[in-house]
């Protein structure tokens, strides 16, 4: 069975990842210091950028609203923010070209935002009247004798799990193929193989960054290791617009993979069950648990085991019978590590150069819109029938709630900015549509499930409408990151309106 990724949210249902950088310090820029008298300046009057002379120094390629390549340009996933008009889209190829652009968005003192795959929930990558730094030409995989990975920032999934499993090497991501490795990575980035190697910032060794000043830093433990700390689920382009990533990786496994339908009405007891499996579920047992809002919901669990089939359904045993219901269907596949990303991708019936986006990648898959928004379940909800009765009546809906168990929670809350370590579970609320109306109704459901675990979301499904929103995507790691910002980034090149620095 292949799914793609709306259908994955009936399916399979992984978790991804804001894949817009582009943000930094909410801060108001600082006053700037009295004019000289003299010394006239050959910088442009803010608000006004050399686009001539910035596509002179580019090895890559400036679109703007004139030239024919601008409209497809600035095309992201989701067509809701097709009405976005950038001043620029500079297609980068290298570290200095964007140096470059964050320099000519600075003097200029317009907005700057870095897209490495385009799937910023809240368009935050496609900034009205500002510079998008597509880093889609900075891509590729290599992987060194000692099992590390350098990543482009603008490789999407499916080529990072390609490459890396070419060299018979793993790293934990996501599901979306047409994902970027950098807001991925830099809101946190929960996936399939979560359970047993972590989130994908908890294998990160290094990054490359260009940060507000135009400086090409290396973030490491050792090496600006605060930046370190905040590029690890602070959210993306908050800090700057990181150019390269340095992995740890593990040898490909041998995967299975699985699915259970349960029949209408079965909600309650099924998330009962799930939420006391999943506390203590193996890290090699990785599942989500799907729900269609309906009347009645329904439900389903997929999931991911590293090692065999057997073993696997030996364990989806234990949680079905735990459900004390029968379920309506049933199935499981032994597969390689890279066949398993392509089957979670909906990919399974294409080849890796069709799984990549039709209209910026040269594939077959296309861009999809939707509403979505999220919350974080800390702990087991202590009374299941209230979710049920949440979702009920509510067609065109779907919930997924992506574990958190394994690895992650051997991480301390405070040693990466991803603050939810221990928590059960993310919960992706998602409309398929962009309607008012389909708005409305992620709004309501973000609420009252809110009011079931709390003022908590994942920034790599980024809400603009989230209230209370440095809370719910930091917890108590928003003043810290909030002063790196302003340490990074003092006036603000990267701001927007849910930036690190307003946290």
């Amino acid at each position: 069975m292949a799914f793609n990724r709306r259908n994955l949210l009936r399916a399979a249902g992984v978790g991804v990842g804001l894949a817009a950088l582009g943000s930094a310090t909410g801060c108001e820029p600082e006053a700037p210091a009295a004019e000289p008298t003299a010394a006239p300046t050959s910088e442009p009057p803010a608000g006004q950028v050399d686009w001539g002379g910035l596509r002179q120094r580019l090895a890559g390629t400036l679109n703007l609203p004139s030239d024919s390549g601008y409209s497809t340009a600035k095309l992201a996933f989701n067509p809701a923010f097709d009405t976005r008009q950038p001043a620029a889209v500079a297609q980068v190829a290298n570290a200095s070209d964007v140096q470059a652009c964050v320099n000519a968005a600075a003097s200029a003192r317009i907005p700057v935002a870095a897209r490495s795959g385009g799937h910023s929930y809240g368009g935050y990558s496609t900034p009205d009247n500002g510079l998008v730094v597509d880093l889609g030409g900075m891509s590729g995989v290599e992987v060194k004798p000692d099992g590390t990975a350098v990543i482009g920032a603008g490789t999407r999934l499916m080529d990072v799990y390609s490459g890396l499993a070419q060299a018979g090497r793993c790293l934990p991501a996501g599901s979306c193929p047409t994902v970027g490795i950098s807001g991925l990575t830099l809101g946190g980035g929960i996936g399939v193989l979560t359970g047993k190697y972590g989130l994908t910032c908890d294998n990160l060794v290094s990054a490359q960054v260009v940060t507000a000043d135009g400086t090409l830093r290396t973030a490491s433990a050792t090496s600006e290791p605060d930046l370190f700390w905040a590029l690890r689920g602070g959210g993306g382009g908050n800090f700057g617009i990181v150019t390269s990533f340095t992995f740890r990786t593990v040898a490909a496994p041998q995967l299975a993979v699985f699915q259970v339908r349960f029949p209408a009405g079965s909600l309650t007891d099924v998330l009962a069950a799930w939420q006391t499996f999943t506390a203590s579920a193996p890290d090699e047992f990785w599942s989500t648990l799907g729900i269609s809002a309906g009347s009645p919901p329904t439900c389903r669990i997929n999931g991911c085991y590293v090692g065999s089939e057997s073993n696997l359904n030996a364990l989806v045993d234990k949680l079905v019978a735990a459900t004390k219901t029968q379920p309506t269907n049933r199935y499981s596949l032994s597969k390689d590590y890279l066949s398993a990303m392509m089957y979670f991708g909906g990919c399974a019936n294409y080849s890796v150069a069709q799984c990549r986006p039709n209209w910026n990648g040269g594939g077959v898959l296309g861009r999809e819109s939707f509403t979505a928004s999220s919350r974080v379940l800390t702990k087991p909800l202590a009374d299941p029938s209230r979710l049920t009765a949440l979702l009920t009546g509510r067609q065109g809906m779907d919930i997924l709630l992506d574990s958190l168990s394994g690895a992650p929670a051997r991480i301390g809350a405070k040693d990466t900015a991803f603050p939810y370590r221990g928590a059960l579970a993310t919960a992706q609320i998602y409309v398929g549509a962009t309607t008012p109306e389909a708005r409305a109704a992620v709004n309501e459901v973000r609420d009252g499930l809110g009011d079931l675990t709390g003022n908590t979301a994942f920034v790599n499904y980024i809400d603009p409408g989230l209230s209370n929103w440095a809370s719910a995507y930091y917890g108590d790691n928003a003043s810290r990151l909030r002063g790196i910002a302003k340490h990074y980034d003092p006036k603000g090149v990267f701001a927007f309106d849910q930036s690190a620095s307003r946290a």
